[in-house]
């Protein structure tokens, strides 16, 4: 829709004048104006029509949000937003001010944005990360998974009210389960109140470390973020194929900085026995009990483990 200049820009002379009396009783009679006039009598018909281009403004936003098309399609001038006008005394004399505010959709989009900064996702799909959640639907998917369920709510409950403790959750049980969307969507509900995460594939992120052995900024960088992180989540741990490398100075490294400081969680298809031994294999030196059981010291005393029972929704989708 043209704006009122452009509307008016073809006019000159007596039809210039006549238009625009026209336009501002159109605009004195808008929904929008006469609720404006209820809410401000103060306002006297003379400053409204000194004011005509902000009244068109804002009874055409107005009109645009009442048939809202969404936010990628706003018709409004600035997206997202629409003209607010409200009153202000300034010296005795009263004038009309317009402000620009953004809608719902436009805070909530921004609200989002805010939330994905503070997570960082490597190697796990982001349709995990960015599908909305709804916990009735989380809950009903598979009765079987409702202690499990029960518990990460319970999790993200605690720390709403609480802050974060030091010890994080071991989610273990079959494929597909959803381990790696429940521990997804604890992620996203502690940015919401502000924690910053990260979530690590564990297979693919250790098969891309030793291309980090060349670079040793990039490794820095990895591991510190990894440390620094307020939620930290190894995703599918025990499926890697561990390097003493990765098991002893990089993932060690990591666990020891951060245990008694921050929570960390893991997925896993081991329980706790079982990621024992697979920690303790690695593919160049073989079975290595004490240095497996060194690591564990470092998960097993920081986690509540939650076993996660159900079907493979995988499997049932296709």
């Amino acid at each position: 829709m043209d704006s009122l200049g452009q509307l008016l820009k073809q006019m000159r002379g007596p039809s210039f004048i006549q238009r625009s009396q026209e336009i501002a009783d159109e605009l004195l009679r808008d929904p929008a104006v006469r609720e404006l006039r209820q809410e401000h009598p103060e306002l006297e018909e003379s400053l409204l029509r000194m004011n005509v281009t902000r009244l068109y403004q804002f009874a055409t936003d107005r009109r645009h949000c009442d048939r809202c098309p969404g936010l990628e399609r706003c018709p409004n001038d600035f997206q997202g937003h629409y003209s607010k006008l409200e009153v202000e005394v300034v010296n005795g004399i009263t004038e009309l001010v317009e402000r620009k505010v953004p809608c719902t959709l436009q805070t909530a989009k921004q609200q989002e944005d805010l939330i994905k900064k503070r997570i960082r996702s490597f190697y796990v799909d982001e349709r995990a990360l960015s599908e909305g959640y709804n916990e009735v639907e989380i809950m009903g998917k598979d009765r079987n998974r409702a202690p499990a369920v029960n518990q990460v709510f319970r999790y993200i409950r605690e720390v709403r009210e609480n802050g974060l403790p030091n010890k994080g959750l071991y989610l273990y049980g079959s494929f597909g389960t959803g381990k790696t969307f429940l521990m997804s969507y604890l992620l996203h509900e502690l940015a919401i109140t502000g924690h910053t995460g990260v979530i690590v594939y564990m297979p693919d992120f250790v098969e891309d470390l030793k291309g980090m052995l060349s670079d040793n900024v990039k490794l820095k960088e990895t591991v510190e973020l990894m440390k620094a992180c307020d939620l930290l989540i190894f995703d599918d741990i025990g499926a890697e194929n561990l390097s003493p490398w990765v098991r002893d100075h990089v993932l060690g490294s990591i666990l020891n900085y951060r245990m008694n400081r921050k929570p960390t969680f893991y997925t896993s298809n081991y329980a706790l026995d079982g990621l024992e031994r697979h920690l303790s294999f690695t593919n160049k030196d073989g079975e290595e009990g004490h240095k497996g059981q060194r690591l564990m010291d470092r998960i097993a005393p920081f986690v509540d483990v939650v076993h996660l029972h159900g079907e493979n929704q995988r499997r049932r989708q296709s």
